[in-house]
């Protein structure tokens, strides 16, 4: 049998955190390997906030539900259910969840979300 042209994904990677937040990884470094490519299934709780960072990759994001703030240089955006953006590389900037109820979304990085990549600030 040859090998298919298409997967499948129905396990993503579960990535730890401790701030709440439920990261799927359903393609990229720790679900597949694929170092050109993250997509991932992300659910902040109200209230989360991570650090400033200034990644080394463009980062995609679709929200499916609730709102979610960029901090981006010194611009305050504020995304809703719908609405999609596309933060260069090398961009600094803040991710949050500042409301009351939870956002729901997707986010796809190029090249692949890694941690040696983000380049967080220290909080």
């Amino acid at each position: 049998m040859s090998k298919k042209p298409f997967i499948i994904q129905d396990s993503p990677f579960i990535v730890p955190t401790t701030d709440g937040k439920l990261i799927e990884e359903h393609f990229g470094n720790a679900t597949d390997g694929n170092s050109q490519i993250s997509i991932a299934h992300m659910i902040a709780p109200a209230g989360w906030s991570e650090p400033f960072q200034t990644p080394e990759f463009d980062e995609y994001t679709y929200i499916i539900k609730g709102k979610k703030q960029f901090i981006i240089e010194d611009e305050i955006i504020v995304l809703q259910a719908g609405q999609s953006i596309k933060i260069e590389k090398n961009t600094r900037v803040q991710y949050s969840n500042p409301f009351t109820e939870v956002c729901e979304y997707i986010a796809i990085c190029t090249p692949a979300f890694s941690m040696d990549l983000v380049n967080r600030e220290d909080q």
